[in-house]
């Protein structure tokens, strides 16, 4: 058996395009063994790799597939400090706690913020095309859903930049004591924002309606849940979203027959929005998984115990499951895709994901008919985020 395969070895250039390796390694195969890189604090861990759609379609249902890693002896940094949530559970558990919180994160719910979306997305631009030009990531991309998720939350306002620098750290780390340092003051924020909740008039706010919530036969958060799930509604119902935004306005300005094909025809929204997911998702990867027993994925053997990557945006650029994976086509029947997962993870905010997305493209696009990249200005976009959980840039610098 041949040695794992080293992606630090790739350099800068797997952060910038890591599209051009993962067709490198669907070619030779499904599933392969790696040894992850820096910036991650697993560094020098191997893991199982799979890059091709219909096995990471299959791993992403698998229940022996398990991300309690408890069942392994190890707590994972989040659970310990911040407490249980539904992205490392399990079923039972796993099922109990989505349970409650469907119960209050509704499709009207989420429906009815649409208006508000539309009003944060306008006063948004309203402070931003007068400039003529901004990082379209601190300007919109970041403050749009920041501002929707807190106000879901009924979150006060947060110092954003505070916030945005315990978030990266999270989802990117840097090192493993500055992953723990941000997990540790997200948890005394959380703290400290359920228990005011809990001690002053609750408001109309998810949070607060978590707190709230009992299950017919009883069942209710625990404090250590609660803090869970704000953690986990927190920092994932607006980062990928950021990503989203962002990624999808960068592949439509480098690709401006879509730009313009989406301009003379806003009725291709909705798809674009989808290809734009497929293309350039705002994961890169999902969160590990761990063999609670021996298992096959796609003629290769996991051992029990061993740790699973399960690849979002190399499945969603496999030519078996659609055809010239590597164009931006937003007339492309995208259906299928994974960027929001599958199964029983799959992502309980993908809806409101969409209609910010929807909203703040649609009104991007018609405020700023002449939008451009602006790299003559500020350089170009980026960095890409190190790591290999989210897809996204630090800056998207575009002028009209």
């Amino acid at each position: 058996m041949a040695g794992p395969i080293d992606l630090s070895e790739y350099g800068e250039a797997f952060t910038a395009d890591p599209h051009v390796v993962y067709a490198e390694l669907r070619e030779r195969g499904p599933v392969h063994r790696v040894r992850l890189g820096p910036p991650s604090p697993a560094e020098g861990q191997e893991v199982w790799l799979v890059v091709g759609y219909e096995e990471a379609r299959a791993a992403l249902a698998d229940p022996r597939l398990a991300k309690d890693m408890s069942k392994l002896g190890y707590v994972g940094l989040d659970v310990e400090r911040i407490g249980p949530h539904m992205l490392m559970s399990d079923p039972p558990e796993h099922s109990r706690l989505r349970r409650l919180v469907a119960r209050e994160f509704t499709a009207r719910r989420v429906e009815a913020l649409r208006p508000r979306v539309q009003q944060i997305t306008d006063e948004l631009l309203d402070q931003m095309v007068p400039l003529g030009h901004a990082d379209l990531v601190e300007s919109l991309a970041f403050p749009l859903p920041m501002t929707v998720i807190c106000e879901l939350l009924g979150v006060p306002d947060i110092d954003r930049a505070a916030f945005r620098r315990m978030s990266n750290e999270v989802v990117a780390p840097t090192s493993g004591e500055a992953e723990y340092a941000a997990i540790v003051e997200l948890a005394a924020y959380l703290d400290d924002l359920i228990e005011d909740k809990r001690c002053t008039a609750p408001g109309d706010d998810l949070l607060s309606a978590l707190l709230r919530t009992t299950a017919e036969d009883g069942d209710r958060l625990s404090r250590e849940e609660l803090r869970g799930m704000g953690y986990l509604l927190l920092v994932a119902g607006h980062e990928t979203t950021v990503n989203l935004i962002a990624n999808g306005v960068h592949a439509l300005l480098t690709h401006p027959g879509q730009l313009a094909a989406l301009r003379a025809d806003m009725g291709l929204l909705d798809g674009a929005v989808e290809e734009m997911l497929r293309y350039e998702g705002p994961v890169e990867n999902a969160t590990f998984r761990f063999a609670a027993e021996p298992l096959d994925i796609g003629g290769t053997f996991i051992a029990q115990g061993e740790a699973v990557l399960v690849g979002l945006a190399s499945a969603d650029r496999d030519g078996e499951k659609f055809p010239e994976p590597d164009r931006f086509d937003i007339r492309r029947a995208a259906g299928g895709h994974l960027a929001f997962g599958h199964g029983i993870h799959y992502c309980l905010g993908a809806p409101l994901a969409r209609i910010e997305a929807r909203v703040a493209l649609r009104s991007l696009l018609d405020r700023c008919p002449d939008l451009a990249l602006d790299a003559d200005r500020d350089g170009p976009p980026g960095p890409w985020i190190p790591g290999m959980l989210i897809r996204g840039m630090r800056r998207l610098p575009v002028r009209w």
